[in-house]
Formats: C-alpha cells, structure tokens, sequence
C-alpha cells in the first residue's frame, strides 16, 4: 500500500481536526498571497461562535498548529498545514465514497463523512483511499 501519511492516532480532537480543516480549506479558497484566513471566516464557516474560534485557536496555538498575527489572521504552521490536508484528504474520500457507492446524497454525505473521519484508523483510510483508486476515482493530495 501507499504511504499517505495519514497518521495512526488522532492527536487532535474532533474539534481540533474541524478548526484546522476549516482553516485550510479557508486558505486554498483566498487569493491572499500569505494563505492567511480571519478567524471571523472559520466562525462563519463552522457555524460557531467567535470565543469558540478563539478558545479553539488558542489550543491549536499551543499544539505548534497554527500561528496569528497581531492583526488576528491565522495562519497554519507546517505540521498544522500537513495534519489538516490530511484531514481534508480524508473527508473528500469519504464524501466521495458514499455518494459514489452508496448514493448517499450530497448534503448527508459530507455530513457523514465530517463525522467519520475522525474516527477512522490510518490502515482503514488507508484501505478506503486504495479502493477508489482501484475504481478509477482518484482522491487528491
């Protein structure tokens, strides 16, 4: 098998692994040079509150994930950028999956699939990445 990096354990929680996706997926959607987001975006985006953006950033300021400048834009650091896309890899395989497969609908499907992948093992991801490779449904990067 393919070594994707989809590491074993989840060292976040869930919520974590929401803010730091959220503020990836932020980031490949701006024309900003620096791949900064607001945290006002991820609040937004997430449907949450500003103080939970902020009590979230802290932590994942504090894991070495992320890093704001003193005008509040956030910014994922290395580790926080290759953990997140890993996230976000494995959410678009399982959305891709149970629409694809299973015909569940859009909407149910990325619902379902924010729900499991953070649950799944690295092997299992793994095994599922494989498996639309093999149908010819590539799962980008």
């Amino acid at each position: 098998m393919m070594n994707t990096g989809v590491t074993e354990d989840h060292t976040l929680t869930r919520a974590g692994e929401d803010y730091l996706e959220s503020i990836y997926r932020i980031s490949l959607e701006e024309a900003t040079g620096d791949r900064s987001v607001r945290s006002v975006d991820v609040a937004d985006q997430l449907g949450v509150s500003k103080a939970s953006v902020n009590k979230a950033l802290s932590m994942l300021k504090e894991g070495g994930m992320v890093v704001q400048s003193r005008y509040g834009r956030v910014s994922l650091t290395p580790e926080g950028e290759k953990y997140a896309a890993l996230v976000w890899r494995s959410h678009r395989a399982l959305r891709t999956f149970l629409e694809s497969d299973l015909g569940v609908d859009p909407k149910s499907a990325d619902e379902e699939a924010c729900l499991m992948e953070h649950v799944l093992s690295a092997d299992t991801m793994q095994r599922l990445i494989d498996y639309l490779e093999r149908q010819g449904i590539p799962v980008p990067e």
